[in-house]
């Protein structure tokens, strides 16, 4: 019943920035953690960044630390990845990601995934 569409992906250069969002809507549960992935071709989905509902504690991948920026406005149930100092290697098809905070074997486990959007940086 949890919908997920992400908004903002395009084409920029390397060295530009681009802000994806990603609204929520039909929860019929408790999201407590959002996250954001990315996935290029033939290459394993990778963890982007995460950002609990609550209080808004946020956790990033080490590849984007520092560049990117996960946010969130609970009023409009949508949240938010800034991302700045793009690089060729951020090209991906970026997903958005609902969790209820289960856990399995030692991962969190998202339940709702967007459909996805494309972000491509050139060089």
């Amino acid at each position: 019943q949890v919908q997920l569409v992400e908004s903002g992906g395009g084409l920029v250069q390397a060295g530009g920035s681009l802000r994806l969002s990603c609204t929520v809507s039909g929860r019929t549960f408790s999201s407590t953690i959002m996250g954001w992935f990315r996935q290029a071709p033939g290459k394993e989905r990778e963890f982007v960044a995460r950002i609990t509902w609550g209080g808004g504690s946020s956790y990033y991948a080490d590849s984007v630390k520092g560049r990117f920026t996960i946010s969130r406005d609970n009023a409009k149930n949508t949240v938010y990845l800034q991302m700045n100092s793009l690089k060729p290697e951020d090209t991906a098809v970026y997903y958005c990601a609902a969790s209820s905070g289960t856990f399995n074997w030692g991962r969190i486990q998202y339940d709702y995934w967007g459909p996805g959007t494309q972000v491509t940086v050139s060089s």
